[in-house]
């Protein structure tokens, strides 16, 4: 009788193990979404330094009674130059955005505002990307809802265009404004 080897056996569990692994990612509630664990949490601290010749976060920025948007950016960003219309539009609109420059240097981040149009009514500064850790970014841009509480309600990963915001994150930002 022949013997039955690990070393045989290892290749077909190593794949089956693959193939649960994907099973198990295809069948998640989202399979697009990152998880926040800042939902429903106080939001973090906002930088402390401004963005040079722009206003800094006010310390009660989150908690003013109304819903705002931190937008954390980039001017070296792509997909951040992408949402940009859609930044000033909803500036425009009237809904309050705190900008967070992050990884960024100040001349580059300061000339692309002055270029292209300042959307924040606040401009923190985070060269290192510590408030983005605090924050759990992943990579720019990435906008969170904030009501008017300081409560973190939505966590949107991505540039805000196309049908992923219109289908995603508007909704999120409606529901915010009617409460």
């Amino acid at each position: 009788m022949a013997k039955i080897r690990p070393l045989m056996i290892a290749p077909p569990v190593i794949f089956a193990a693959f193939v649960a692994l994907a099973a198990m990612g295809m069948f998640r509630d989202d399979p697009e979404g990152l998880p926040s664990t800042l939902v429903g949490q106080a939001a973090p601290a906002l930088p402390n330094a401004p963005l040079s010749n722009f206003s800094a976060p006010a310390p009660d920025a989150l908690t003013s009674g109304e819903v705002t948007l931190v937008n954390f950016w980039a001017s070296w960003c792509p997909p951040c130059r992408a949402e940009h219309p859609k930044l000033l539009q909803m500036q425009a609109e009237g809904i309050a955005i705190v900008g967070v420059n992050f990884k960024d240097t100040e001349s580059a981040a300061t000339k692309y505002l002055r270029d292209d149009g300042n959307p924040f009514a606040a401009v923190g500064f985070d060269p290192q990307g510590r408030t983005a850790i605090d924050w759990g970014v992943t990579a720019p841009p990435e906008t969170f809802i904030v009501g008017a509480d300081g409560t973190v309600l939505f966590r949107y990963a991505g540039p805000l265009v196309g049908s992923d915001y219109e289908q995603r994150f508007l909704p999120e930002l409606t529901k915010a404004l009617e409460q």
